[in-house]
């Protein structure tokens, strides 16, 4: 008799021990920080996607576009990339910084070493931190020696790990950069930049055109590499030159390995992947070339839509598709001839890379901002399209909220909810910038400042936004900005300038002239 009750109380305690087990096992396992992925494109426009209307196929973002949430009033912070990828990592309105606008590739290292940012804050909750691709926010001091190690650069700053472009595609250096060493560089071949002057017995675009693959149309006359006059000069450092047409397999191939290396340690990753596609100078590899039937821009466009493919089907492969958010957008809005004669322009047939939007980049206009942005995570989000109104800017705070740390900025709102499709309530407004000149986007109005400057800038053909009064536009009725309500909605007007000057301050309009290059 006294067996049978020992035998039962050990089998109730088993059965006790056995269900504490299993109910902290699914805790756990709820209670996991996903993994996060921020792809970032460069200077890909609103219509540029054929879930936003566009007419070139890109099937894998679609998949996530219509399997996440698909935001139709979204942000980058800026009209150019600088700016608005200092605003994405930092959490602040670039227009504070009065060297957030477009760098050279000598510029100093943009962000300070003391700063908060989106890798900074989520380290400190846990995970390991890469960035792979695009940089473009500065390295070094301004007086780098690239043969030796450049401090400081992204491993500064919140990264555990950067494998990076120092600028954009068409300046130099055109040599990958990890963990602040050039790679491959042979040291009996060092590097020079110099943005000035050219060295001498070097050819260049502009005196030897005949020595060039790609014809340039503007600002894009200094030294020829790859075939490919560049913005910059630069000598040496022949071993460590990237492959224009094999970068998108190398950034990939850098993914790839990140994501395998991290996908079962202890601690959550996040990973920003920014793409250089569509910007200047267009080198699809030869496996996309003619394949949109628009040209070298169609060309990438798809080129980036099968990597990002890659990119989903790796986190399937390694099992970690269901534990990692995906947030996707772009740098700033569209632009077709950037530089070269690419057939952007002759080829665009009736793809409208802004959509419906007026401007693109460069342009106080919506289209200079307003862009695609699309948040996925496997089995958690459900799919949704939403008006509400965020910004890339919010991604520190929304990521902080999700991740269970209290940083944030007075710039930088948390939108996770959002983010997530649980609600399409965002900002009430938002401050926006083009070429240090700012504008106000709050509920459906926007409102633009009168500047000085071209009315087009012709280099581009864009419609840039400056005009000798104010502007007044109600987006939703009227997203092509054709009728200015300044005029005839005064009342209207008076309250959007003192909501802007509440947070701009009122001396806006002191702002600098800058050159397109």
């Amino acid at each position: 008799m006294m067996m049978n009750k020992l035998t039962t109380i050990l089998s109730v305690l088993t059965l006790l021990i056995f269900w504490s087990c299993q109910k902290n096992t699914t805790t756990t396992s709820k209670e996991k920080k996903p993994n996060i992925i921020f792809v970032y494109l460069d200077d890909l426009g609103y219509g540029d996607l054929s879930s936003y209307g566009g007419d070139i196929s890109t099937p894998n973002i679609d998949n996530m576009a219509n399997g996440g949430v698909r935001f139709t009033n979204a942000y980058a912070s800026s009209a150019t990339c600088t700016p608005s990828r200092y605003a994405a990592f930092t959490g602040i309105y670039p227009w504070r910084e009065k060297d957030a606008k477009i760098l050279p590739g000598t510029a100093p290292m943009l962000i300070g070493k003391q700063q908060m940012t989106v890798p900074k804050m989520l380290r400190e909750q846990g995970y390991e931190t890469a960035i792979i691709g695009k940089w473009h926010m500065g390295l070094g001091n301004g007086q780098n020696n690239w043969n030796e190690h450049i401090s400081p650069n992204p491993n500064d700053v919140g990264f555990d790990y950067s494998f990076i472009m120092a600028a954009t595609q068409d300046r130099v250096p055109t040599v990958f950069i990890e963990n602040g060493n050039v790679v491959g560089l042979d040291k009996n071949d060092p590097i020079e930049i110099n943005y000035n002057k050219n060295f001498p017995g070097q050819t260049s675009g502009k005196e030897n055109p005949e020595l060039t693959t790609m014809k340039w149309h503007h600002g894009h006359n200094s030294s020829i590499i790859n075939g490919i006059p560049r913005i910059g000069y630069m000598k040496g450092g022949k071993a460590a030159i990237w492959d224009d047409q094999e970068m998108t397999n190398t950034f990939l191939g850098g993914v790839k390995e990140y994501i395998h290396e991290h996908k079962s340690n202890d601690k959550p990753f996040f990973l920003a992947y920014t793409m250089q596609q569509p910007h200047v100078p267009r080198t699809p590899h030869p496996d996309f070339i003619g394949k949109s039937g628009k040209g070298p821009r169609g060309d990438v466009i798809m080129e980036a839509d099968w990597a990002i493919g890659e990119l989903m089907k790796t986190l399937e492969k390694e099992g970690i598709a269901e534990n990692t958010l995906i947030i996707f957008s772009s740098d700033n809005g569209p632009v077709l001839n950037d530089g070269y004669y690419d057939d952007a322009v002759e080829k665009l047939g009736n793809h409208k890379p802004s959509g419906n939007l007026k401007g693109g980049k460069y342009s106080l206009f919506d289209a200079g901002t307003h862009v695609p942005f699309i948040t996925y995570w496997k089995g958690t989000i459900q799919p949704k399209v939403s008006d509400a109104l965020v910004c890339q800017l919010d991604i520190l705070s929304s990521l902080a909220g999700l991740t269970g740390s209290n940083i944030t900025t007075k710039d930088s709102e948390d939108m996770l909810n959002a983010f997530l499709g649980k609600t399409t309530v965002g900002r009430s407004k938002l401050i926006l910038e083009a070429n240090t000149k700012t504008l106000l986007r709050e509920g459906d109005w926007v409102m633009i400042p009168p500047y000085q400057g071209p009315k087009v800038e012709t280099q581009v053909n864009i419609e840039l936004g400056n005009a000798d009064e104010f502007q007044l536009y109600n987006i939703k009725e009227d997203p092509s900005q054709n009728n200015n309500l300044a005029q005839t909605n005064k009342k209207k007007l008076q309250e959007m300038i003192n909501s802007f000057e509440k947070v701009r301050g009122n001396d806006y309009q002191k702002v600098e002239q800058l050159e397109l290059k």
